[in-house]
């Protein structure tokens, strides 16, 4: 029911009258940025060629089009396609915008061929952006770990657990006892993009080295040619990356000029148990933090030599850590054994390029696509809408391009704390507010509340994006 209603003042605050019949009034205008960033770097035009085939009239809405918006309504927060009413019912900002229905049709119409061109559309996309920080910023930012910066490219590839609630399509129980799916999905640590994932059943293994070598290498199809080729690409995963014929895969690659190495968890097994006891307690040396200063209570030492690694590539190093276990860790007999926590991970840097106490805490620096996870549920693959899997497919790979808005955005448009900031943080500052639409000297006007707290960084946002190269046509 409509009206006009009054809400009673409490303590210092103003008395209101709410009603419901503004106009010249827009929410998440912010979100302007996300879609205009699109266009900027190609992947609205680039999703266009790649979705023509479903047009075949070439009338109603363009289905690249209709990609574009699904993908800026993830990264904007929205979690549904009918969370599209946001874009849809504010046209004089985002212009004609599908209903949910024609949205539907399309996501129906993808097959594995179709991801496939969605997947290539995308890594154009990546690789203008690329090229727009370099012309205009300080090009693609070093990943870090111990206080220094790491040469080249850090592949993040770790697996999570999605919950159904009703039954989907190959949607399986998973060996956390729950049901739904378990994909694979590869993240650039240096920018936070999501360069790759596989949806899979919720019974998919693991350590599967197929699914492994496959998430891999669509996430080196994404790079760029010129960063491809001749650039150091490290691959950490945890101890599920560990399977031979994965190791051997990843260092194959550098048989095709890409410089790939691998820095993987290991299990803890009885041989290397052993060794680790019969580790002189002279050979152990602090660990490392992020930020290079000594870790309390936490060591490292070098395996190599101590364990058998027979079948995995030439010169792969084991290290272990040892920490004093914080209250509630869960520990296996071993370490409640000897009183601390261990972990070992394998990697193929030579002994010339990091000593055990960097590779360690490098190595460490993986847990941080488990933020990247948790982020990326909030932006699209926390919940699947479809009954069919190849809906849910294609769900996750706008989700994985609404990741990649949200990035180019941090690294192209952003400075300060916001460059680095989640999207949450985005959304709260930057994305959902509120702004007026004027109209003068033949212009359409967005004025930011000169109150919000984040305007300037708002308003220059806008001015970068205007001002980066845009790709040929």
């Amino acid at each position: 029911m409509e009206g006009t209603f009054c809400v009673q003042g409490i303590g210092s605050r103003p008395r209101l009258h709410v009603s419901a019949d503004g106009v010249g009034v827009v929410g998440h205008a912010g979100a302007r940025l996300l879609a205009d960033i699109t266009d900027a770097t190609g992947l609205a035009s680039a999703y266009s060629t790649a979705l023509r085939p479903l047009r075949p009239r070439g009338t109603g809405h363009d289905p690249g089009r209709i990609a574009t918006d699904l993908a800026v309504m993830l990264a904007d927060g929205g979690g549904t396609i009918a969370d599209l009413v946001v874009l849809r019912d504010q046209g004089e900002v985002f212009g004609p915008v599908a209903s949910t229905p024609t949205t539907w049709r399309l996501l129906a119409a993808v097959d594995e061929r179709v991801l496939d061109r969605l997947r290539s559309a995308r890594a154009q996309a990546r690789e203008v952006a690329w090229l727009q920080a370099s012309e205009t910023r300080c090009g693609i930012p070093a990943a870090k770990a111990g206080g220094r910066e790491l040469p080249g490219l850090v592949l993040d590839i770790d697996a999570t657990l999605i919950t159904c609630h009703s039954e989907k399509d190959q949607a399986a129980p998973t060996y956390k006892g729950g049901f739904g799916f378990h994909p694979l999905l590869c993240f650039l640590a240096n920018t936070g993009e999501a360069m790759s994932g596989r949806l899979r059943p919720g019974n998919a293994g693991a350590n599967t080295a197929a699914d492994h070598i496959a998430v891999l290498d669509d996430a080196l199809a994404q790079i760029p040619d010129a960063h491809r080729h001749g650039t150091d690409i490290l691959v950490r995963t945890d101890s599920a990356g560990s399977a031979k014929l994965f190791l051997a895969h990843v260092r194959a690659l550098r048989a095709r000029g890409i410089r790939t190495s691998f820095s993987v968890g290991y299990a803890v097994t009885e041989p290397v148990r052993r060794a680790i006891r019969a580790l002189p307690e002279q050979v152990w040396h602090p660990a490392l933090d992020q930020d290079g200063t000594l870790r309390e209570s936490a060591e490292v030492a070098e395996l190599t030599g101590m364990t058998d690694l027979a079948g995995y590539p030439a010169d792969t190093r084991v290290i272990v850590r040892r920490e004093r276990p914080h209250p509630g860790a869960q520990l296996s007999l071993f370490d409640q054994d000897e009183g601390l926590r261990h972990q070992v991970f394998l990697t193929d840097t030579p002994f010339t390029s990091g000593s055990a106490q960097f590779l360690e805490v490098r190595h460490r620096g993986h847990a941080t696509v488990e933020d990247r996870i948790r982020c990326g549920k909030t932006t699209g693959f926390g919940r699947f809408p479809s009954r069919r899997f190849d809906v849910n497919a294609a769900w996750l790979e706008l989700s994985l391009a609404a990741i990649d808005l949200l990035a180019w955005t941090r690294v192209l448009l952003l400075d300060g704390e916001l460059a680095t900031a989640e999207p949450k943080k985005l959304r709260y500052r930057i994305l959902h507010v509120a702004a007026r639409i004027t109209r003068g000297g033949r212009r359409l006007r967005l004025r930011i509340s000169a109150t919000w707290p984040w305007r300037h960084e708002l308003a220059a946002a806008f001015h970068r994006l205007a001002a980066l190269p845009r790709p040929a046509d």
